[in-house]
C-alpha cells in the first residue's frame, strides 16, 4: 500500500472539522517543558536516494567472518525451499485473522507446526507459539504458579542469563519469590537444589543443554520434584532434541524454547518465536492460541482456534496471559524446515552439530594454553578458559577473520577469561582447522 501524505488543504479541512485552528493545539495537554524543541531532521530524500543510502549503510556490515557465535541464536543452514514457500504472498501478508476459521490455510500450517513440536519434544500439547524463548520461559513460570497455587520459582544457574532477567521482569509485580541458584561450574548443583526444593516450590526451571553447552539427564531430578508436587520446566535447544533425551522422555511438565534455529535467520537478533508445550492435563493453563482439528457441519475437515484463554476473549481476571498474537510467519518457516528434513534428516542434522563441536573442542584441548571449562558432555557449544581476556581474544580472532565466540564477562562475574564457542553444521573441517591454527597464533 503506497503512503500518500495529506496536502495542506486536507489538513486545514480536518482541523476545521474538529474546531481546531492549528495542529499544535492537538498537543496542548503536553506541558511545554516536556515537548521536543527540535528533531533536527535532515532534508527529505527521494526514494532512489533512500535506497542508495541504505545500500551504503548495509555495505558496512562485515559478513566475511566465519561465525562461531552461539548463546541462544545459531548460524544454521536454511534450505532454499524455506524462503521460497514462506515467501508466497498468501503467507507473508497474512495477519492474525480475527475471523480465524475463514483462514483455513493459516490454521492448518499452525496445526502442523503444533504436531511437529509435540513429536520433537515428546510433550502432548503446544500452542501456536510465543514471542521468543525468554517470554515462553516466563509464561511457563506463570503456568507453574497457576497450576500449583504456590509462589516460589527456582531457576538453575545454567539457564540463559537473559532469559532469567525476562522471568524476573515478568514476575516482579507478583507476590512470587524467584530464587536463582549460584553459578560455580557447568553442572547442576544437586546439594543446593535439594536444600531449596520443598512443598512451597511451584517449579524448577532448567536448561538442557545449558547455557554453557553442557548436557545432563534430569530424569532423577524431575522424579524428586514430583515427590513434592513441584513442576519441572525444561528449556531445550530444539536442534539438540534430534539426539538428546526429550522433555517428554524425562517426564518434564512444561517445555519452552526459542525456535530461531528451526529455519529462521539470525537477523541481528530477530525476529524469532517462542515454543511452549506441556502435558495434556495442563492444557487449560497454556497461554496464547491453540489450533484444533474438527469437522464442520457438512462433515468436512476444519481447523479452529480452541481454548482461547486470552484477555480478548474472556474476562480479564480469568485470562492465562495477555499474549494476544503469535509469530505466524516464523512458525511457518519452522514447519517447512522440519517437514523438509523429516525425522531421519533432523537426527542427522543434530548429530552433525554434536560431532562438529566435539571435533573442535578436542582439537582446542590439545593446546596447553586452552582449558575446556565444561565438566559434562556438550552438545554444539562449549566454554574455553584462556590466558588472556575474552575481549582481547575476540578482538585478535576478529582480525584473523572469525567471530570467535561470545564473551561471558558481560554476563557473569569472574568469567573475564572465558568464551562460549558454538559450532553448527555450517562449519567445515577446513574452517575449524583454520580456527584452531589461529587460536594457537593468538595465544603464542
Amino acid at each position: 500500500m503506497p503512503y500518500t501524505p495529506h496536502t495542506k488543504n486536507d489538513v486545514q479541512k480536518m482541523l476545521a472539522q474538529i474546531g481546531v485552528e492549528d495542529e499544535s493545539e492537538l498537543f496542548s495537554a503536553i506541558p511545554q517543558e516536556l515537548r521536543a524543541k527540535s528533531f533536527d531532521l535532515d532534508e527529505g530524500l527521494s526514494e532512489f536516494e533512500v535506497y542508495e543510502n541504505f545500500k551504503e549503510m548495509a555495505s558496512r556490515n562485515d559478513t566475511s567472518k566465519v561465525c562461531f557465535l552461539g548463546g541462544g541464536y545459531y548460524d544454521h543452514i536454511i534450505p532454499s525451499a524455506v524462503d521460497a514457500l514462506s515467501g508466497r504472498s498468501e503467507f507473508y501478508t497474512a495477519y492474525t485473522p480475527y475471523q480465524a476459521e475463514a483462514s483455513q490455510g493459516t490454521l492448518q500450517a499452525l496445526y502442523e507446526y503444533q504436531s511437529l513440536v509435540c513429536n520433537l519434544s515428546g510433550m502432548e500439547v503446544t500452542n501456536a507459539s510465543m514471542y521468543d524463548g525468554g517470554t515462553a520461559m516466563a509464561e511457563a513460570a506463570l503456568m507453574a504458579i497457576r497450576i500449583t497455587k504456590r509462589n516460589k520459582i527456582i531457576i538453575d544457574s545454567g539457564v540463559n542469563p537473559i532469559y532469567i532477567k525476562i522471568v524476573k521482569t515478568y514476575l516482579a509485580y507478583h507476590d512470587i519469590e524467584v530464587v536463582v541458584m549460584k553459578s560455580e561450574n557447568d553442572k547442576v548443583n544437586l546439594d543446593e537444589l535439594i536444600s531449596l526444593v520443598d512443598d512451597s516450590v511451584a517449579g524448577y526451571i532448567f536448561q538442557n543443554p545449558n547455557f554453557f553447552g553442557s548436557v545432563e539427564d534430569y530424569t532423577k531430578i524431575i522424579e524428586s520434584l514430583h515427590v513434592v508436587k513441584s513442576l519441572a520446566i525444561m528449556s531445550a535447544y530444539p536442534v539438540a532434541l534430534g539426539t538428546l533425551k526429550s522433555p517428554g522422555e524425562m517426564d518434564a511438565d512444561i517445555y519452552c524454547a526459542d525456535g530461531q534455529s528451526l529455519g529462521n535467520y539470525l537477523g541481528f537478533g530477530g525476529p524469532s518465536f517462542g515454543i511452549l508445550a506441556t502435558k495434556q492435563k495442563y492444557v487449560r493453563n497454556l497461554p496464547g492460541r491453540i489450533v484444533g482439528l474438527t469437522d464442520d457441519r457438512n462433515g468436512k475437515r476444519a481447523y479452529v482456534l480452541t481454548l482461547q484463554a486470552r484477555e480478548q476473549h474472556i474476562r480479564r481476571q480469568k485470562a492465562t496471559s495477555n499474549i494476544c498474537s503469535n509469530q505466524n510467519l516464523m512458525t511457518l518457516r519452522a514447519t517447512i524446515f522440519m517437514s523438509l528434513l523429516g525425522k531421519d534428516g533432523f537426527e542427522k542434522l543434530s548429530l552433525q552439530n554434536y560431532n562438529n563441536a566435539n571435533y573442535l573442542k578436542n582439537k582446542l584441548a590439545k593446546n596447553e594454553k586452552v582449558k575446556i571449562f565444561n565438566q559434562n558432555s556438550t552438545f554444539n557449544e562449549f566454554v574455553v578458559e584462556l590466558p588472556i581476556s575474552g575481549d582481547e581474544f575476540l578482538d585478535k580472532m576478529s582480525q584473523k577473520g572469525f567471530f570467535a565466540g561470545l564473551k561471558l564477562s558481560s554476563l557473569y562475574e569472574g568469567f573475564e577469561n572465558r568464551v562460549l564457542i558454538s559450532v553448527t553444521e555450517k562449519r567445515t573441517k577446513a574452517q575449524m582447522d583454520n580456527f584452531v591454527a589461529s587460536v594457537k597464533e593468538v595465544l603464542s
